[in-house]
């Protein structure tokens, strides 16, 4: 049986995974790589919600784009964050995965290459590979000094000339590293120069932790296509609710094109449904208050970070934190911290840091747990 060339060669777990594994299997661990809210209990009933979104599911039907009244609720969320989009500017998905394969099947052809941040999730690289494309990369640096990540813009450079896309991944996930307005104007310039569409995920912009920091739909797009993504999978905790969004603007003479483009593209699946539909709107408008106890405990586990760790990299937004902690083999550190001291967290090589060492933690994890983990690294790393 032959399988499609998109997929990966070797589809078994490898060594680390298999060690990994066995050591979870061996009792209770620390973990401190949560990844949603609901793990932790930060997520509030949402049982109203649902139950109201029965009333009225039945009577919307599915449209390419997505039911009005959501694309609308939509637009008034970002209103409430400064962003200004219409209806028809906004596009309902499934999931920032979807969303993803929606514009790569729009703007692309096979062989084509998108351009990706290193270190970054490594997710992008997937849903780019079974859409038959390349990833190509541009970095980002951590200055020791000043303890930040910035985007290497010369290392944009030397994209290959069939680059279609460039994704920017703001807050960054694993740095929550956030884009600044002078590499945003780059980043524009840049794109315009070579044709490309950007595509920005911002499913953490609501844990931003500098609030005057101007999001990037606030800033000028110039005369390239760009295209935010969201959804409720952070917006409100809920992954499992399957329900995401992407807004774009473009220059007026190519917008109706995209519209039209997308949804073609989008009337092939039709996937989101209509009950979920009629859950965001209420959820949108509640927003804030569901965030909040996520926020309390980012602002809580971040002041235990930066007095844990005061050289470690800036946290500007999300829920992940990426430490430095020297010449060390992260995969080994990373099996010797859960074999000895029973806790989890991520090995630097799993977002492709340029050098071993590199460990990412959960600010979602309970504030004791992190507090008592990040004194046993240090202590291993002394």
């Amino acid at each position: 049986m032959n399988f499609s060339a998109r997929l990966p060669k070797e589809l078994s777990p490898s060594a680390f995974s298999i060690q990994l594994q066995e050591l979870k299997s061996k009792g209770s661990y620390t973990d401190l790589t949560v990844s949603s809210p609901a793990q932790v209990g930060l997520l509030p009933g949402l049982s109203s919600y649902f139950l109201d979104s029965l009333k009225v599911a039945n009577a919307w039907g599915n449209s390419p784009t997505g039911v009005l009244k959501v694309r609308e609720a939509v637009c008034e969320y970002y209103a409430s964050r400064g962003g200004r989009f219409d209806s028809d500017q906004i596009l309902l998905t499934s999931s920032t995965s979807e969303a993803y394969s929606f514009l790569l099947k729009a703007f692309c052809d096979p062989g084509d290459v998108v351009l990706t941040a290193m270190p970054g999730y490594p997710l992008l690289d997937t849903l780019a590979s079974l859409e038959n494309l390349s990833c190509y990369p541009y970095f980002l640096k951590w200055n020791a000094r000043s303890c930040r990540f910035a985007i290497d813009l010369d290392s944009l450079l030397s994209a290959p000339e069939n680059a279609k896309v460039l994704f920017l991944v703001s807050p960054h996930n694993p740095t929550g590293y956030c884009v600044s307005e002078g590499e945003w104007a780059e980043i524009i310039r840049f794109c315009e120069e070579r044709a490309l569409v950007l595509v920005v995920d911002e499913v953490f912009g609501d844990f931003a932790f500098d609030i005057n920091k101007r999001r990037s739909f606030e800033l000028n797009g110039g005369n390239v296509a760009v295209f935010w993504l969201n959804g409720l999978s952070k917006t409100v905790g809920a992954p499992h609710l399957k329900l995401s969004w992407m807004a774009f603007t473009a220059p007026k003479k190519e917008l109706l094109l995209i519209q039209e483009v997308l949804s073609f593209v989008a009337d092939a699946y039709l996937s989101v449904s209509s009950w979920v539909q009629a859950m965001a709107p209420a959820l949108l408008k509640d927003a804030l208050l569901l965030q909040d106890p996520v926020h309390c405990r980012l602002k809580e586990n971040l002041k235990i970070l930066t007095e844990s760790c005061p050289s470690a990299p800036v946290v500007e937004g999300g829920w992940y934190a990426a430490l430095y902690l020297g010449e060390v083999d992260d995969e080994q550190l990373v099996l010797d911290l859960l074999r000895e001291d029973r806790i989890l967290v991520q090995p630097g090589f799993y977002f492709d840091f340029d050098q071993d060492g590199w460990v990412v933690v959960s600010l979602l994890s309970s504030p004791k747990e992190l507090a008592h983990a990040l004194e046993v690294i240090h202590s291993k790393n002394k």
